[in-house]
């Protein structure tokens, strides 16, 4: 990770993943299954190629994500959740539980919000069993 600012593991975990386009990122392999470069630039965010390049680097330098070869296209690169990143499930669902409360979310947008609210620690399951099984 290199040189930290400070010792407060909030600070440090920020560090690895607390940046926008990171949880974006992470959102999308966790909820999406948004998986390749070209799937990531598609979201409605619209990453820089850049950014996303970078962001992508940094996660898998910081063992977030992991990547292997597309089986069907030895061009294309598939991202996944390690462990680690797929410890974060119950940090992305109390940051939608979170926006759910206090913003203003689309109709479209709540079938997920929806099935978190019934079964919190059921769907936190279900999701890391999910992602642990298909990297």
């Amino acid at each position: 990770m290199g040189k930290k600012r400070s010792d407060c593991p909030i600070s440090c975990s920020l560090e690895i993943w607390g940046d926008k386009w990171s949880l974006l990122i992470i959102r999308d392999l966790m909820l999406k299954k948004e998986s390749t470069y070209g799937e990531f630039l598609k979201a409605d965010e619209k990453i820089a190629t850049n950014i996303l390049a970078s962001k992508l680097q940094h996660l898998l330098e910081n063992g977030i994500i992991d990547k292997k070869d597309h089986p069907e296209n030895k061009l294309k690169i598939l991202y996944y959740l390690t462990e680690k990143g797929i410890d974060l499930v119950p940090v992305i669902v109390e940051i939608n539980l979170w926006g759910d409360k206090y913003l203003s979310i689309p109709e479209d947008r709540k079938k997920l919000l929806e099935d978190i609210k019934k079964d919190k620690e059921g769907f936190i399951k279900r999701a890391k069993k999910h992602l642990s099984a298909n990297p």
